[in-house]
């Protein structure tokens, strides 16, 4: 294995991550500056960790969240709601129907992140719509019953 480069400087992350809820400007910039940008975390506090993709995607921020993609960024669940993108949304439900009560960065829900989507993510915002309701009648079912 070739030797590995040092960690990113945590002040550079930390711009990164907070600038690509807003600003496309500055995230092309600095994955330009450094391309390792790409997929690094920062943890706000608390575990409460967060990617540009994943800061982009619960603003609703599809611009910045399309060029991270392209530029080879890891796709999470919560940019896939965001970003319409049903197939993968229905997947990951199908597989395991309780992510969709797992909170994002910041505790976001995923149907927050979903409705930032707009129109596109339309028929994302219907499934999680028709998902959590029997999810949350089972729960209550089963929290009755103990």
């Amino acid at each position: 294995m070739p030797p590995k480069k040092p960690p990113i400087d945590t002040d550079l992350v930390r711009q990164f991550v907070n600038d690509a809820h807003t600003d496309f400007d500055s995230v092309k910039n600095l994955l330009e500056k450094e391309p390792a940008l790409l997929n690094a975390s920062w943890d706000w506090g608390g575990g409460d960790w967060e990617t540009g993709l994943g800061a982009a995607a619960h603003m609703g921020r599809k611009d910045i969240a399309e060029h991270l993609l392209q530029s080879g960024a890891r796709i999470d669940l919560f940019a896939a709601a965001m970003l319409g993108k049903l197939a993968i949304v229905q997947a990951v439900l199908a597989d395991d129907p309780s992510v969709i009560d797992e909170p994002g960065p910041h505790g976001i829900s995923l149907m927050a992140h979903a409705r930032k989507g707009g129109k596109d993510a339309a028929e994302v915002v219907k499934l999680l719509r028709s998902a959590g309701k029997p999810a949350k009648a089972a729960s209550k079912k089963s929290k009755a019953k103990t």
